[in-house]
């Protein structure tokens, strides 16, 4: 028997497992049966490729409990080592971890969640472990097997096993359970089914305790859909979703070449009741070969499509994994692209053939997905493509696209308006002239519609334009009356009077019916905007709007004559500010003093009784 000493690293990071204050100790368990996946993995593959004569027949993974003897052993009948790769791989991390991995761990070292991150393989074990044996033999090689054996203190003895079985067993001296310290008793049957369920329920080899397998092995994902029913995807969705309801839509995908993945996304068919809440937990199950790494994979897809179920399989990534390393990992980010396509691809297919289904989907997501349009540039246009908005051109939602192939002759831009409410939109004034010369407007009333057409500058060439910024030139009709009069006094008074509210006074193109109206300047944020940022706590400056009046209207006409007449009296100004008042009421607005308001207007209709 010889006795060695672990490379310095190794040493450090033994260290950081004994001394462990990290909560999921669980993790060891996973780790040796992926360890036993893998080797089982390489025998399979040398007797089919390299021609390795070894019974590859019955390849799978044995735990043992020992509860007298505190021992559980985790034993595979795969490609097992000679003495040299156990010094090399198990004496050193120089092939698994390196110093970065230490580095990372001890800046971590607060953190519950670390190790199951991490996943720092064989050394985990000594989280739980008092003492840790290996017994392993390579496959093809004649003569003894290999002893490894180890308390984590530094040093490890390695010595001859005689009679050693091909494949690898590793049993495990477990230190004293310790629940306060989550130190479970992992000689207990239901915390190793527990664990095998969590973590290695789909590992390709039958893991076996006594006579039972104790895990499905039914990774669908890695199925091809054919042979899959929708029972069995229905009730895998339920299982990672916890969501009773079947789903809308099943997206499988598979990438073969130099980096591999397969995925299995669902689309729900109703939303969660946190789908806007903050802190609420979303994302993808991210597994490496089968073995279960992470629940919530945010870097897997983006927020805007939070509502998304699902896993991703990759066969490429080292299970030395983190949340900061995902971010940053170039085939995450790869895989990340490749599954919003798809998702917005299928959708785009929901609109195209199945209306019913679209209509669904948009009902329950269509304002998460918008979201897209503010932080995917890249996909901006493919969000466009499948959302469909509220308009004046019927009962039914429209695509953008359907609207452009209606515009009318002559228009050029794409007319919308935002608001609180479908009713409140169409009967803003500001709807009038577009109503009255047939124009399509479309009606706008999440919250997030005031923030992402701010973003979208066009949709295939033509420019969203709010009806209520900005001046507006549409064609005038032949019939129309032109205004009798000059009202350059009276857009004088209103503009000194109203200085106040408002920036400027001017005649107005889009009021058919209406007295007056506010709009805003082109490159002024709207009201909505203003006061989505007053209640997020941003205050800024008050942006003051344009008061227009229809000039065709008898109060305006009546008020230009009074103006002319006798621009001294003293009722002038109390209805310069009725006129304000209501056209703020009008479009849904906040009078800044509502009881001054209601004292004018009765004391007004007070004298015409």
């Amino acid at each position: 028997m010889e006795t060695l000493e672990f490379q310095a690293e190794a040493r450090q990071l033994l260290q950081l497992m004994v001394h462990s204050i990290y909560s999921n100790k669980d993790i060891f368990l996973r780790e040796l049966i992926s360890n036993a996946s893998d080797a089982l993995d390489k025998l399979r593959l040398a007797t089919l490729q390299d021609g390795l004569e070894a019974d590859a027949s019955d390849l799978h993974i044995e735990l043992e409990a020992d509860t007298e003897a505190r021992t559980l052993t985790v034993r595979d009948n795969g490609i097992g080592m000679t003495r040299d790769e156990v010094v090399e791989l198990i004496g050193t991390i120089a092939r698994s971890g390196t110093a970065e991995l230490l580095a990372k761990l001890r800046e971590a070292k607060d953190s519950p969640e670390l190790i199951g991150q991490f996943g720092v393989g064989f050394y985990s074990t000594f989280m739980v472990a008092e003492k840790v044996t290996l017994v392993t033999r390579k496959a093809g090689t004649e003569g003894h097997g290999t002893r490894w054996e180890s308390t984590g203190e530094g040093t490890y003895s390695i010595d001859e096993a005689p009679g050693a079985p091909v494949g690898t067993s590793v049993t495990v001296h477990l230190r004293p359970k310790d629940e306060e310290d989550a130190l479970y008793d992992y000689t207990a049957e239901w915390k190793i089914r527990e664990i095998v369920k969590k973590y290695s329920d789909f590992i390709a080899f039958p893991i076996r305790m006594g006579d039972q397998t104790l895990n499905s092995m039914k990774a669908l994902w890695a199925r091809p859909r054919s042979e899959v029913s929708d029972e069995e995807y229905h009730e895998f969705y339920r299982h990672i979703s916890h969501d009773w309801s079947e789903p809308l839509e099943i997206i499988n995908m598979r990438a073969e070449g130099t980096f591999e993945y397969e995925a299995l996304l669902f689309l729900p068919s109703r939303a969660p009741h946190d789908l806007f809440q903050r802190d609420a937990r979303h994302g993808l199950q991210l597994y490496v070969k089968r073995v279960f790494i992470m629940d919530d994979s945010r870097e897997l897809i983006p927020d805007y499509l939070r509502f998304v179920k699902g896993v991703v399989d990759a066969a490429d990534l080292s299970l030395n994994i983190s949340r900061e390393i995902l971010q940053q990992d170039r085939h995450i980010q790869m895989i990340r692209r490749r599954l919003v396509k798809k998702v917005l691809s299928t959708i785009k297919d929901l609109l195209a053939n199945n209306p019913e289904k679209y209509a669904t989907f948009w009902r329950e997501f269509g304002r998460a997905v918008k979201e897209g349009l503010l932080n995917d540039p890249d996909n901006q246009k493919a969000i466009l493509d499948v959302a469909t908005f509220a308009s004046t051109a019927g009962s039914e939602p429209t695509t953008l696209a359907a609207y452009v192939e209606r515009m009318k002759e002559g228009q050029e831009e794409i007319y919308f308006l935002t608001g609180e409410s479908r009713s409140q939109v169409e009967n803003s004034p500001h709807m009038e002239a577009f109503q009255a010369q047939g124009y399509e407007v479309l009606i706008l009333t999440d919250p997030v519609d005031e923030i992402w057409v701010e973003a979208v500058p066009d949709y295939d060439g033509r420019k969203l334009q709010s009806i209520a910024r900005g001046s507006v030139d549409l064609p005038k009709d032949a019939e129309e009356p032109e205004p009798e009069g000059d009202f350059a006094p009276l857009l004088t008074f209103l503009k000194s009077r109203l200085e106040e509210q408002v920036k400027d006074v001017r005649l107005s193109h889009r009021l058919t019916t209406s007295p007056a109206c506010l709009v805003s300047d082109a490159d002024d944020i709207t009201p909505a905007l203003e006061k989505m940022y007053r209640a997020m706590g941003q205050e800024g400056p008050r942006v003051k709007r344009i008061l227009e009046l229809n000039p065709n209207h008898p109060l305006v006409g009546g008020l230009r004559a009074a103006h002319e007449q006798r621009a001294d009296d003293p009722a002038l100004p109390e209805t310069a500010e009725l006129l304000y008042g209501t056209a703020l009421l009008a479009e849904g607005g906040d009078l800044e003093d509502p009881a001054r308001f209601a004292k004018l207007l009765a004391d007004r209709l007070a004298r015409t009784v």
